[in-house]
């Protein structure tokens, strides 16, 4: 616990010495889905984020839509952090309670986790001081482990014996996350 404790101390402190904005994605948010993040320089054209979305809906219509990802990206500002240009990698990992989109008008849906690479792109504003905004798209590689199952019934419907196993490749970040600087 005292481990714990002084690393907690140690990342806080580092937050707070360093320029760090909060974040949240318009979009996203507008369709009850919030995505919120966290930026903070680690060089001088380099930033680090962390941002999880998350859908809370159990289901719509009695789909289930519940979802979770968590994502930590590595950012390189091509003119300066935070104004301009930049690149990113990122690694994340996701867990669903989902009916896929080829799967709407059926009684099937899938629950499992999942893990994804890949890249984004984006363009950042300042607004003012304390104020910017990050217009940003992009994907990547996505492998699932997932079991599959019948809404009517709550059985499986799938041979698998363990997990089913999914691997593609997807444009799954995009949108427009009002910045607010912390110091």
């Amino acid at each position: 616990m005292k481990k714990l404790f002084i690393v907690f101390f140690l990342l806080l402190s580092f937050l707070l010495h360093s320029q760090t904005y909060i974040k949240a994605n318009v979009f996203t948010t507008l369709f009850t889905i919030p995505n919120v993040g966290i930026e903070t320089s680690i060089g001088e054209k380099s930033t680090l984020q962390f941002d999880v979305l998350s859908s809370f809906w159990k289901s719509i219509n009695g789909k289930p839509k519940e979802f979770y990802t968590f994502t930590s990206e590595y950012r390189y500002h091509f003119k300066e952090k935070y104004n301009g240009f930049y690149a990113g990698a990122h690694i994340g990992a996701s867990a669903y309670n989902f009916q896929k989109w080829n799967y709407i008008n059926t009684d099937l849906y899938e629950k499992g986790v999942g893990y994804f690479i890949g890249s984004t792109i984006g363009y950042q504003i300042k607004i003012n001081e304390k104020f910017m905004l990050d217009c940003f798209i992009g994907g990547g590689w996505h492998q699932a482990f997932y079991k599959g199952y019948l809404i009517s019934t709550g059985e499986r419907y799938d041979s698998a014996t363990d997990y089913n196993k999914s691997g593609e490749w997807l444009p799954y970040r995009g949108g427009v996350m009002v910045s607010y600087k912390l110091n």
